[in-house]
């Protein structure tokens, strides 16, 4: 084991926690846009119009941060003992499909959510 694989590894998680942090934050901003909506809606139109698709959506990306940060700690892990049984691990395929199509639904539902409103 070299130490430049142990400090990509660890370079690896920390990218993990960057992103799980960044879908937590976009959670939270989503959900509270939701409450912008409604008092923007009472304002201009006299009565808001509730709903409650923003609040769960936006906890939805906290939960999935929350996943991303403990499949990232997994990920380094599974990793390290790997490295220090000197064998290479890699992501396996459906788990990166799989996480790439749910980016990819969220960035649609945003798209069309900021078009129709």
């Amino acid at each position: 084991m070299h130490a430049t694989d142990t400090l990509a590894n660890e370079r690896t998680y920390l990218a993990y926690i960057r992103t799980a942090l960044a879908f937590i934050a976009f959670g939270f901003v989503i959900a509270r846009f939701s409450l912008f909506a409604r008092e923007f809606a009472s304002l201009v139109h006299g009565a808001g119009r509730v709903t409650g698709t923003s609040t769960s959506f936006g906890t939805a990306m906290a939960l999935f941060g929350i996943f991303i940060a403990l499949l990232g700690a997994w990920r380094y892990s599974a990793t390290q003992r790997a490295l220090e049984a000197g064998r290479v691990v890699s992501l396996s395929p459906l788990a990166g499909y799989g996480i790439s199509t749910f980016v990819v639904a969220v960035g649609a539902i945003v798209a069309i959510a900021l078009f129709f409103y």
